[in-house]
């Protein structure tokens, strides 16, 4: 049982890891959503997108949860017409951020609770363990109760 509880904590532990990167790059998009390009025709911040992947650990036998890229989301820049911004091209377009602000926010919601959840595990089974300590202290030896040798406590 000892040995599945402390698979239980790594295999937690893995996926809060991974929603922690999951929640960096989501507040890096959040930030650059009105970052536009340096110079005039410049393209503006590209959105950045997280893959995860199932890695198994032979020596424990359980399966971890990893972080495989971080990578840039390939989608169209939003185009506005703003003739009088410094950074406008001949016709007066700017590129915008492919990142949208609501997409962003609901991929934050699903991230922190996924890592919530995955907290609840850990703190769950390190309460197990603690309890199952608790009872293999508090409880008579075999031998103690044999020789009626109890603890003092007892």
């Amino acid at each position: 049982m000892g040995i599945d509880l402390n698979n239980a904590l790594k295999i937690s532990a893995s996926g809060m890891k991974a929603q922690g990167t999951r929640l960096r790059v989501i507040s890096e998009n959040i930030a650059n959503q009105d970052s536009v390009g340096r110079t005039g025709g410049a393209d503006p911040y590209r959105r950045k997108t997280i893959v995860f992947k199932d890695v198994m650990d032979r020596q424990l036998g359980i399966d971890l949860v990893q972080v495989a890229k971080i990578g840039r989301d390939e989608g169209n820049f939003k185009i506005s017409y703003e003739p009088y911004h410094p950074l406008a091209d001949e016709k007066g377009y700017i590129k915008r951020p492919n990142v949208n602000g609501l997409i962003e926010m609901m991929d934050m919601r699903e991230a922190q609770r996924t890592y919530e959840a995955n907290l609840t595990v850990l703190e769950s089974s390190k309460k197990m363990i603690q309890r199952t300590i608790c009872l293999l202290y508090t409880y008579p030896s075999p031998r103690d109760l044999a020789t009626s040798r109890m603890p003092a406590w007892a």
